[in-house]
């Protein structure tokens, strides 16, 4: 399992889908509106609980963006799904504040990454209707809701006794402050610490005790103590250095770090790790209604340990837990609370214990019970990354490849799938990811996926007699070699041809058993962080495959044994997708982003662009409508006249038709579409970390 989840500028994975009504899919939503079910499957670094509004409760994602909680129907509502593809940047959870004498008033700090690769600028965010609209703020600096520590906090803090003074960590440009409820900023250029670069400042802590008192924590480095609300900083002696959080009551400072738990009070430290247990400690909270509990979590990747104080940290009980998913997929391993980021007390039910972990939300309603039962709170919050999508002409409305979580057999869009594509029960799945998806044109119920695990660099791919119920791994794959993409041919289930990540495509004539090497191909592009789709088979003709590269059409007549190319004339475009036309053969569509789209019929030796189109990000090619032979075009991209959005054609590409709503554009790096072969106006639209939409 990663501890950082990396991805391209254009990544996310928020899948849009047009109602499917099959059983229970019989709602009217509108595009961007409404998720397919999977449940979580994302990193949940943080969860807020205002003190003085009862089921007001916030959470942070890495690269999903923030919710709030609906205590009515207990889901959690998407506040940043605003924010256009222009903005991915924003989709990534750096920091929440709580104005605490004012619940409508939240603060959010947003950004995916620091790091040099990434030329986007985070910011702050205001709100002062509980996160319904949002105001910008003047401080724009790198920001790191998907980089190293995104689990601790909080780099954002709000002064207990003077809401208008706000201050700000960042990670690499030092200490900000705030006097004017955040409408001007500046460096605070007097703090003393050490700053790790991509880390910086990661924890600032103000005491709710004692007035103009104020922690932070530079990464790596130590404490600092402020009395003066953060005009000048002093160092406390001998304090840890990787600390994760902070949390402070009176005169007593308590501490998780890289080795256990520390209490600081009366100018001195002490050791109060549980059990002696010197390994990382992360969640950490004190009950708002008796200073003497607490409540720490180690920090690993399994095997979670809570413990619980009822006298400062003096002695400690190790929980027994039990945990109880409302998603039926979720694994043993899932169960077991990974990485651990947050633990909260509820302030206004008496044993109610908020948790969030590396895929959800958690809460127990009572934490002092011999046996502490914790229940997962999903509906709402989705955050798996696509890799790939199918909607085949029989069978499921859709069949998924994900990331992290293998992929699902959507029967229902509205219900939580049963297990993952791979698994037979909740111990066992066969990969980490799947990368691609494909079946046989004249025998759907036969399909061929690729995937791998990237913690112990094993991959290969598994086979489905069954439209992708069940699934029998390759009896070889070359070791590793890490598959991208899969297309089977139109006539013989058994023959596919699968690229490989920085190599030359391979190719099998017996359902996987062995494999040969393409020959007249250049080498696939580096995986598994891309999401271009060069290659495809012809819907008609069993023997012949489609790719693209730099410019250059390549087609195999023989199988997928040897590819030549047919066009030089293509524009060039690193984005890119290239699908075959159902009962045409030699029907092709391309699209090149910014180089718009692009139609051949000829077999790929010519290609005409579709003037209107001034954009294609991504297309599909779905059922056509009633008394119709036409295939319906799919299209998240920009079209004359119309601008940027998400459009439909029944006439290939001569008028278009905006769909989905604009106040919700499905900014988080949409990064695949797939429309349906069963339902006119059915459409998927997958991307990193928003989920799965459905709309009729």
């Amino acid at each position: 399992m990663r501890l950082l989840r990396k991805f391209l500028p254009i990544t996310a994975i928020l899948i849009l889908i047009v109602l499917f009504n099959t059983q229970s899919n019989s709602i009217n939503l509108v595009l961007g509106t409404g998720n397919v079910a999977i449940g979580g499957g994302g990193y949940v670094t943080g969860i807020y609980l205002h003190p003085k509004q009862r089921d007001l409760v916030y959470i942070k994602t890495d690269v999903g963006g923030f919710y709030r909680w609906n205590s009515t129907n207990q889901s959690w509502i998407p506040l940043t799904d605003h924010f256009p593809v222009e903005q991915v940047n924003y989709y990534g959870g750096e920091a929440i504040a709580l104005d605490p004498q004012n619940p409508n008033t939240v603060y959010i700090a947003v950004g995916k990454y620091a790091s040099d690769w990434w030329h986007h600028k985070g910011t702050i965010f205001k709100s002062t209707n509980q996160g319904n609209t949002w105001q910008k703020l003047n401080l724009d600096l790198k920001m790191g809701g998907n980089e190293p520590q995104r689990w601790t906090g909080e780099r954002l803090a709000i002064n207990p006794f003077d809401s208008q003074l706000l201050l700000f960590g960042s990670r690499k440009n030092g200490l900000w402050i705030s006097s004017n409820s955040g409408k001007t900023w500046s460096q605070v250029k007097s703090f003393p610490g050490k700053l790790k670069d991509n880390l910086g400042i990661t924890v600032i802590t103000f005491n709710s005790s004692v007035r103009n008192q104020v922690y932070a924590v530079a990464y790596d480095d130590g404490i600092y103590q402020s009395n003066d609300l953060g005009i000048t900083w002093q160092k406390l002696p001998n304090s840890p250095a990787q600390v994760n959080r902070l949390a402070v009551r009176g005169n007593t400072l308590y501490v998780t770090h890289s080795s256990g738990v520390s209490k600081y009070s009366n100018g001195k430290w002490s050791n109060i790790t549980p059990a002696n247990n010197q390994t990382a400690f992360n969640a950490l909270t004190i009950n708002p209604s008796n200073s003497n509990e607490i409540i720490v979590g180690t920090l690993t990747e399994k095997a979670l340990q809570i413990y619980h104080s009822y006298n400062k940290g003096a002695t400690w009980k190790l929980q027994n837990r039990k945990t109880i998913s409302s998603v039926p997929w979720w694994s043993d391993y899932m169960l077991s609370n990974p990485s651990v980021a947050a633990i909260e007390f509820d302030a206004h039910v008496k044993n109610r214990v908020w948790m969030t972990d590396w895929y959800g939300i958690w809460r127990t309603d009572n934490i002092n019970t011999n046996q502490v039962v914790w229940n997962n709170y999903q509906k709402g919050h989705e955050e798996v990354v696509t890799f790939g999508l199918v909607s085949p002409p029989v069978g499921a409305p859709l069949i998924s490849a994900l990331s992290d979580v293998e992929g699902f057999y959507h029967e229902q869009l509205d219900v939580y799938p049963s297990r993952m594509l791979g698994s037979q029960d909740k111990r066992h799945n066969l990969f980490q990811d799947t990368y691609s998806i494909a079946y046989c044109e004249t025998n759907p119920k036969r399909m061929v996926r690729v995937g791998g695990n990237r913690f112990n660099n094993t991959y290969g791919g598994a086979t489905s007699d069954d439209g992708g119920k069940t699934w029998r791994q390759f009896a070889s794959f070359p070791e590793k070699i890490m598959p991208t993409r899969v297309a089977m041919s139109a006539t013989d289930p058994n023959l596919f041809i699968v690229t490989v990540s920085n190599g030359q495509p391979l190719r099998t004539t017996n359902n996987g058993a062995t494999w040969q090497k393409v020959s007249g191909l250049p080498d696939g592009f580096n995986a598994p962080w891309n999401w271009s789709q060069p290659l495809a088979a012809d819907k008609v003709s069993g023997n012949t495959f489609y790719y693209y590269s730099n410019s250059k059409l390549y087609r195999s007549d023989n199988g997928g044994a040897s590819f030549d190319i047919v066009s030089t004339s293509i524009p060039h475009a690193d984005w890119h997708s290239l699908k075959t036309v159902p009962l045409i053969k030699g029907e092709l569509w391309l699209s090149l982003d910014n180089q718009g789209l692009y139609h051949s019929t000829d077999s790929g030796k010519t290609f005409s662009p579709i003037k209107s189109v001034k954009g294609a990000h991504l297309f599909s090619i779905g059922k056509a409508q009633n008394n119709s032979k036409t295939p319906t075009l799919y299209l998240y991209g920009k079209i004359d006249k119309l601008g940027n959005g998400i459009f439909r054609s029944v006439d290939q590409g001569k008028t278009w038709k905006r769909i989905g709503d604009s106040k919700k554009p499905i900014g988080n790096d949409p990064n695949f579409m797939e429309a349906s072969r069963q339902k006119f106006g059915l459409v998927f639209i997958g991307t990193n970390g928003r989920g799965i939409y459905y709309v009729n």
